[in-house]
């Protein structure tokens, strides 16, 4: 058995665009996953609504993901693989983080995988760096808000600079953006139709 832990946020928690309420377990990408791989692999969900990387909200409680990493790469060992999609919250405006900035943080998680020290495994799983959906140009009237204008345009920056994090670190890199989209109805999260595209692509990542 294969265990394979997707640590992410509100699009791996999978949240429906046009209700604001979770998408049931065979919809998300992560259920679906789990369904295409089939018996020999166990899929962990650890999507959290407003997970950015490295960053500690004021304003939301317990979403920094550099500060529960470490709990979880020990909590799920022995662990094969980490599909990690962050990046989006990191962009509030609140923060004030450019896109470089957003980089640093997933090359900082991506150092403390490869860098554990692991007890139940010889060493670090493999890692598939995932660059979010971007979002909708329309984003600042999102029903969640936290974001400005410029958040879209620095979202579509996020493929090129974590595709140069996953090549400095020898990862597997997959742009979101090449299987899914964000819904107009929120500007930020997927649909049922872009989760299951996602998956399919994971899948053939995995596999392969």
């Amino acid at each position: 058995m294969k265990t394979i832990m997707c640590f992410g946020d509100s699009n791996t928690y999978g949240i429906d665009p046009a209700t604001g309420m979770r998408l049931a377990g065979n919809e998300r990408w992560t259920g679906i996953l789990r369904e295409l791989l089939g018996t020999g692999y166990s899929v962990i969900e650890e999507g959290l609504c407003g997970r950015t990387t490295v960053w500690e909200d004021p304003l939301a409680s317990h979403r920094c993901g550099i500060s529960a990493l470490p709990m979880l790469l020990d909590s799920h060992a022995p662990l094969d693989w980490i599909i990690l999609m962050l990046g989006n919250n990191d962009l509030k405006h609140h923060f004030a983080a450019l896109p470089e900035d957003v980089a640093a943080g997933i090359e900082k998680l991506t150092v403390t995988i490869l860098r554990h020290p692991y007890k139940q495994q010889p060493g670090p799983p493999k890692i598939l760096l995932v660059s979010p959906v971007a979002m909708g140009e329309d984003v600042k009237s999102s029903r969640y808000g936290g974001f400005r204008e410029e958040a879209a345009r620095y979202s579509r920056m996020l493929p090129e600079l974590i595709r140069q994090v996953a090549a400095r670190y020898q990862c597997a890199f997959f742009e979101a953006g090449l299987a899914a989209s964000a819904d107009p109805a929120d500007q930020h999260h997927m649909n049922r139709t872009s989760h299951r595209r996602l998956a399919e692509k994971f899948a053939e990542i995995i596999l392969r």
